[in-house]
């Protein structure tokens, strides 16, 4: 029978779930603590999701965005790592049921971040693309790759049109900065790689449900950010929400329809609660009510921080705070704090989100940012986009390959290496479907790709 095999300790066992940006800065912030820190997760590494979309559109490589977990904390001797999956809780008897055994805890922090939200429709969950993981990010860049090497074969423009039509949903970050990628592998990528491929038949979409794009940024920073867009090449459409689609019809709410293969899905995301938890505490998006020190709702011992966590504590945020990154980073980081409260006989201090701001690129020198009251859009604004996604890289040799990668393609005009890992549909379906057995949040796909 698989054991977890943690070592017996008379300090107090601190179990986090899941390595994301609130996990990795809650354990951190836990080093010289009086405590046994724990952290599980799915996976061994700690992965950089900002700069997923890069992996997606093949201008990074996966490993270069991806850190593992044992190396951030080899240096911690109060830390533990096991690779698990998280089954159940068992709140009565201070017990998280994994499958490699039953781990006991004295407090359990549940930091597993969110999901791609498909808002109910199978249909959409059934035929588009979420891009919420690393092996997502992989199947996109290859599934691009090779709807650009099937065009080839046809020479009916009918044929090939939806082939290399690429549709975004959703116009936050996500969706501006994959629109934009795309934008660029057809002005720069396309015509040398594929010369044979007539570039008009090429379209990127991006729609979004909300009136603007970047809702979350100021209206004149919404409209900048279309009109760079729109400048080069991508197709905005506002105020039309996807209703449905088969896998090569797209139905918008308008009446509309697009003929697209390509449908990536950015539109929302979801908490990722586990069973066990009081039902009073759970919400319909996935999301646990948590107090302003991140104690769950009726429980005692059983914390939330980052994505899964809802917290209305705020005025500005009257829906509970953002499911971004400085969340996750800062919730982390002040109940590793309050943990050393509570070992000290020292009352514990609410959270307090401080906003350091929002940013998003769009191209090359496009990008928009907005922080201590500044707006900057443009090169300067694409410059501080960078140093700040390099500085929170995790490891020195990933912000060197990133930097230098970055630097090549900005001098030459090329992108990463653009190979298919996976070759033939069949492949592609089975690895995904691989992928939901091992991970079944991740929805599956059965169309041809």
């Amino acid at each position: 029978m698989i054991q977890p095999n943690l070592p017996d300790s008379k300090l107090p066992r601190v179990v986090i779930v899941g390595g994301g940006f609130a996990g990795i800065n809650l354990a951190k912030s836990l080093r010289k603590a009086a405590v046994q820190v724990v952290l599980l997760d799915r996976n061994n590494y700690h992965l950089f999701q900002p700069l997923l979309y890069q992996v997606a559109t093949a201008g990074l490589e996966p490993d270069s965005i991806a850190f593992p977990l044992r190396g951030i904390f080899k240096k911690q001797k109060n830390f533990h790592f096991r690779m698990a999956e998280v089954k159940s809780v068992d709140a009565a008897n201070n017990l998280l049921e994994t499958n490699i055994g039953d781990i006991p805890y004295d407090y359990l922090v549940l930091a597993m971040g969110s999901n791609t939200n498909f808002f109910g429709n199978k249909m959409i969950e059934e035929h588009a693309i979420g891009m919420k993981s690393l092996i997502e990010a992989v199947q996109i860049r290859n599934y691009v790759l090779k709807q650009f090497e099937e065009s080839l074969l046809f020479t009916d423009e009918a044929t090939v049109k939806p082939k290399l039509s690429f549709v975004m949903v959703g116009a936050g970050p996500t969706g501006v900065e994959l629109a934009g990628a795309f934008a660029e592998l057809r002005k720069y990528i396309l015509p040398k790689d594929y010369p044979e491929l007539p570039i008009h038949l090429m379209e990127v979409y991006l729609i979004e449900a909300g009136p603007r794009v970047l809702a979350g940024m100021s209206e004149e920073t919404s409209r900048k950010s279309k009109a760079a867009l729109e400048h080069i090449g991508v197709k905005v459409l506002t105020n039309i929400a996807v209703k449905d689609y088969d896998g090569l019809t797209l139905t918008l709410s308008n009446g509309e329809t697009l003929q697209t293969q390509s449908l990536i899905w950015s539109a929302g995301v979801k908490g990722m609660s586990i069973p066990g938890l009081p039902e009073e505490a759970m919400l319909p998006n996935g999301r646990v009510q948590v107090n302003d020190t991140n104690l769950i709702k009726d429980t005692n011992n059983i914390y939330a921080i980052g994505d899964i966590a809802q917290m209305i504590n705020d005025e500005r945020f009257p829906k509970g705070y953002p499911m971004v990154a400085q969340v996750a980073m800062q919730q982390g980081k002040q109940l590793g704090k309050n943990f050393c409260n509570v070992l000290k006989g020292k009352a514990l201090k609410p959270f307090k989100y401080k906003d350091l701001g929002s940013m998003a690129t769009i191209g090359r020198n496009r990008a928009v940012t907005e922080f201590a009251g500044i707006r900057l859009s443009g090169y300067i604004a694409w410059v501080a986009w960078m140093v700040v996604h390099l500085l929170n890289l995790l490891g020195f040799r990933n912000k060197l390959v990133v930097m230098i990668n970055w630097v090549y393609r900005y001098f030459t005009y090329d992108r990463g290496t653009r190979i298919i890992i996976k070759r033939g549909a069949a492949n592609i379906v089975k690895l995904r479907q691989t992928i939901y057995q091992a991970d079944p949040q991740v929805p599956q796909i059965t169309q041809t790709p």
